[in-house]
C-alpha cells in the first residue's frame, strides 16, 4: 500500500473514531432525556425534572466536543481526499450540508432553548424543546448515515462527462434501503451507549450512597432501554444489515467470517483465529451450518468463500475486519445477557440492593463505546478495497499532491490536540457527576482510590 495511502486512511480513521465517542451518546442520551421530561410532565415530579436537566448538561457537554471534532472530518475531504471529494461531491454534499443544517441550526438552537430557556417557557414548551433536540440529533445522525450509505450502496446518480457522478434522484439517496437498516442499526447502537451510562451512573450512586432516588431512576430507565435496544440490535436491525450485506457485498460477509472455502451448510464461527497466509481459521469453536441459515434461511445453504472471488476484491485487512466484527458481536450478546439478569432483578424488586448487578452495571460503562467503534470499523474495513462501492477504489481517492510527511504531521497534531480535548471532557463529566442531579457535591474522599476500594471488598464480602 502506498505510504500516503495509509497515512491519509489513519488519519481520517483517528479523527472520525473519536469524534464518534461524543454523537453516539448524544443519540443515545436524547430519547432517554424526553422519557424523563415526559414523566415528569406527566407526574409533576421535580424529580424526573431535576434527572432531565442533569442529564441535558452531559448531552451538551458531549454536543460541543463533537462539533469541535466534527469540523475538522469535513475539513478533511478536501485537504486529504480531494479525489474523492470532486468525484463525489455532486451526491454526498446534498446528506452532508442537510445534516450541518439540523446539527447546527435544529439541535444547537433547541439545545439552548432546554438548557437555559427553562425559565421562560411552560412546562409543555420545555417539553416540546426536548422533542426538538431529539429529533434534530437523530435527523442530523440520518443524514450522516445516508451519506455512508450511499458509499455502500451507490443509488440516485449518473456519471457526468468529466467522470464525476451527479445525483440524480435526491429520494433514491434517502430511501436507499442500505441507509433505512443502516441508520436502525446504528441508532439502536447509540442507545444501548446512552442506557448503559445512564445505568452505570446510577448504580455510581447508589453503590456511594449518594443521590439514591435519582440513582434508582437511573437505573431503571437504563436497565429498560438497554434492553430494548439490545434486542433490537440483533433482530431485527442487525439481521436486516447482514442480509443486506449477503446480497450485495457477498465478498464482505466472507471475510467477516473469514470463510476461505465455498461450501454447503457453511459454520458460524464463535472462536477462532483467521489465518490469511493458509486460507484457514485456526482453533476454531464453531456452530455447523448456522452461517448458512442465518444468511440464506436454510441449513444447507452454499455460501460462497473467499476463493469465489478475485483477491483485488478482497478487504483488505481480514484479520482486522474479522476481530472487528466478532468483537461486536459478541459485545452485543453480552448486553443481551446483562441487561435481561438485571431487568429480571429490576422486576424482582432486588436490584437496587443487589450490589454484584450494580457493579457489574457501573463496569459496563466502556463496553458500548467498543462495540459501536467495532461495528463501524466492520462496515468500513469491509466496504475496502472501494471508497464507493464497485465506483471507486480507495487508492483513487485521496490527495496525491499530500505526502505522507504532510499527513503524519498534522495526524500527531490532531492526536495532541485531541488528548487535551478528552481530558478537558473527562474534567466536566467527572464534575458534573460529583455535584449530581441536585448540585450537591460529592465529597472529595469519596472519589479516592481508598474508598474504591473499601467499596469493591464490603461488595465481596457481603456475597
Amino acid at each position: 500500500m502506498d505510504s500516503a495511502l495509509l497515512v491519509h486512511r489513519l488519519h481520517f480513521a483517528f479523527t472520525v473514531t473519536f469524534h464518534y465517542l461524543f454523537p453516539q451518546l448524544t443519540m443515545g442520551l436524547a430519547p432517554l432525556i424526553v422519557l424523563l421530561k415526559t414523566r415528569a410532565l406527566r407526574r409533576n415530579d421535580e424529580t424526573y425534572n431535576r434527572a432531565a436537566r442533569f442529564w441535558a448538561r452531559i448531552f451538551g457537554i458531549n454536543f460541543v466536543l463533537g462539533v469541535v471534532t466534527g469540523i475538522p472530518m469535513e475539513f478533511q475531504f478536501g485537504t486529504n481526499w480531494s479525489h474523492f471529494s470532486r468525484f463525489a461531491g455532486g451526491v454526498i454534499g446534498q446528506t452532508l450540508g442537510m445534516e450541518g443544517m439540523f446539527a447546527f441550526f435544529l439541535e444547537s438552537a433547541f439545545l439552548g432553548l432546554f438548557l437555559y430557556g427553562e425559565k421562560r417557557l411552560s412546562p409543555r414548551g420545555h417539553w416540546w424543546s426536548a422533542v426538538a433536540v431529539f429529533l434534530g440529533s437523530w435527523l442530523s445522525g440520518f443524514f450522516i448515515v445516508a451519506t455512508d450509505a450511499w458509499m455502500q450502496h451507490p443509488v440516485g446518480y449518473a456519471k457526468a462527462a468529466d467522470g464525476s457522478v451527479q445525483l440524480t434522484s435526491f429520494w433514491a439517496l434517502v430511501l436507499n434501503p442500505w441507509a433505512w437498516w443502516q441508520y436502525a442499526h446504528n441508532m439502536s447502537g447509540a442507545v444501548i451507549t446512552g442506557a448503559f451510562v445512564m445505568a452505570s451512573v446510577g448504580a455510581f450512586y447508589l453503590l456511594w450512597g449518594k443521590f439514591e432516588e435519582h440513582g434508582r431512576i437511573f437505573v431503571r430507565v437504563g436497565v429498560t432501554a438497554g434492553l430494548i435496544a439490545s434486542v433490537l440490535q440483533l433482530f431485527p436491525t442487525g439481521d436486516g444489515q447482514g442480509r443486506l450485506i449477503a446480497n450485495n457485498q457477498p465478498v464482505t460477509l466472507t471475510a467477516m467470517e473469514a470463510l476461505f472455502a465455498s461450501q454447503p451448510g457453511a459454520p458460524l464461527v464463535l472462536v477462532g483465529q483467521p489465518n490469511v497466509d493458509e486460507k484457514k481459521i485456526d482453533n476454531p469453536i464453531i456452530i455447523p451450518n448456522a452461517l448458512s441459515f442465518l444468511t440464506y434461511r436454510a441449513w444447507k445453504a452454499e455460501v460462497k468463500g473467499l476463493n469465489a472471488f478475485p483477491e483485488d476484491q478482497w478487504p483488505t485487512n481480514i484479520a482486522l475486519l474479522y476481530y472487528s466484527y466478532h468483537i461486536m458481536v459478541g459485545l452485543g450478546t453480552i448486553f443481551i445477557a446483562v441487561t435481561i439478569v438485571a431487568a429480571f432483578l429490576l422486576w424482582r424488586g432486588k436490584l437496587f440492593q443487589n450490589r454484584w448487578m450494580l457493579w457489574m452495571l457501573l463496569l459496563a460503562l466502556p463496553f458500548p463505546y467498543i462495540a459501536n467503534t467495532a461495528g463501524w470499523i466492520t462496515a468500513e474495513i469491509g466496504r475496502q478495497p472501494w471508497l464507493v462501492y464497485s465506483l471507486m477504489r480507495t487508492a483513487d481517492g485521496y490527495s496525491k499532491t499530500v505526502s505522507a510527511g504532510n499527513g503524519m504531521f498534522t495526524l500527531l497534531g490532531f492526536m495532541g490536540m485531541y488528548t487535551v480535548l478528552a481530558i478537558l471532557f473527562l474534567f466536566l463529566v467527572r464534575r458534573e457527576i460529583e455535584h449530581g442531579p441536585e448540585g450537591e457535591p460529592i465529597p472529595p474522599e469519596k472519589f479516592s482510590g481508598d474508598s474504591f476500594r473499601e467499596e469493591h471488598e464490603a461488595a465481596l464480602t457481603s456475597h
